[in-house]
């Protein structure tokens, strides 16, 4: 195995996907001669040459509705949406054409294409940059989601979903970029399969991209016996994975970047509800940011992402007394 950060795990897998398959070609703002604005294409210029990995105009929505094109037509085109924030201008495209193209032509047409897009909070990016935003696509019939957590499940999962036959939503935790781990390159992880990475007996723990490590450190601080759970993909979510680790535990906390209301812990809750409540011990529930946006300044952005120190007194609460304490903002008096 080899160590490599997380934007290199990106970079590797692009490379060797493109070096298998001819049809595979890149385009984006800035991700041919600058190599992308996070150094996610770092060497694929130089080494496929402008008419595989190509720069485009500041217009999201032309060049993803041209990802569109290209995949119907045998292409195996990876864009990237450079802050998850612009595939706003974009949505249709992604959303009413490529997810639906396949239903549309009664399976004429395939769109095997992927929307690269970096996410979430952490680095001072503010508030129209910061944002995970998972709940524009997760909801799109048509349409894969992967939220991978690190350099390995970055590497294969991207593989996997240049392979895919369908369109994916790839989104990366930007503050993972720089972050290093061993890659095992003839690793291949399956789409729709969460990992369990560690195993217990008292709590599940379900997290996705970043909130990974966030779990993982609130489990080791709280010092409980959970089953640590990486959905890695978050359409179509490992529903065998999480319930039959539920009805094992008894317990669930659903770990999310995401704010509050319409986050996708929601679903997870839901399904567990209904499909295992006669394991359960206490109520599941999730741990999310606040209904606010993304504040700029460091010290309350810090405070506006789930930590590990909220998230390990919450798995206490819930192993030792099944309590479900309140979000943080309640408790603290910021919100009746």
């Amino acid at each position: 195995m080899t160590a490599m950060r997380f934007r290199q795990a990106i970079v590797t897998a692009l490379s060797d996907e493109m070096e298998s398959d001819e049809r595979v070609i890149l385009f984006g703002e800035d991700v041919a001669a600058a190599e992308g604005v996070f150094k996610t294409s770092e060497g694929l210029f130089d080494k496929f040459g402008p008419v595989r990995v190509r720069d485009t105009p500041i217009s999201e929505m032309a060049f993803t509705g041209a990802a569109v094109g290209a995949a119907m037509m045998g292409m195996r085109p990876v864009i990237e949406i450079m802050f998850m924030e612009f595939l706003g201008v974009a949505l249709d495209q992604l959303v009413t054409e490529g997810a639906k193209m396949h239903y549309l032509s009664k399976g004429e047409y395939t769109v095997p294409m992927v929307v690269r897009a970096s996410c979430g909070a952490g680095l001072g990016f503010g508030t129209q940059h910061s944002q995970t935003l998972e709940n524009w696509v997760a909801a799109t019939p048509g349409l894969k989601v992967i939220e991978p957590s690190d350099a390995q499940s970055a590497y294969s999962l991207l593989r996997a979903a240049i392979q895919d036959e369908n369109p994916v939503m790839f989104l990366e935790s930007r503050i993972l970029y720089a972050e290093r781990g061993e890659v095992d390159t003839s690793l291949k992880m399956e789409i729709g399969k969460a990992r369990v990475l560690q195993e217990g007996s008292d709590v599940t723990v379900v997290a996705l991209g970043n909130m990974v490590n966030v779990a993982r450190d609130a489990i080791a601080d709280a010092k409980v016996s959970a089953d640590l759970v990486d959905l890695a993909t978050l359409v179509p979510w490992d529903r065998e994975t999480v319930l039959n680790s539920v009805k094992k535990t008894g317990r669930l906390i659903v770990v999310e970047e995401s704010p509050w209301s319409g986050g996708w812990g929601s679903e997870i809750i839901s399904t567990a509800t209904t499909e295992a409540f006669s394991a359960l011990k206490c109520a599941p529930f999730r741990i999310t940011a606040p209904d606010v946006p993304v504040p700029y300044n460091g010290t309350l952005e810090a405070r506006y992402i789930p930590s590990a120190v909220h998230v390990s007194a919450a798995l206490k609460a819930a192993v030792e007394s099944n309590q479900v304490l309140k979000p943080w903002w309640i408790t603290e008096g910021v919100s009746k």
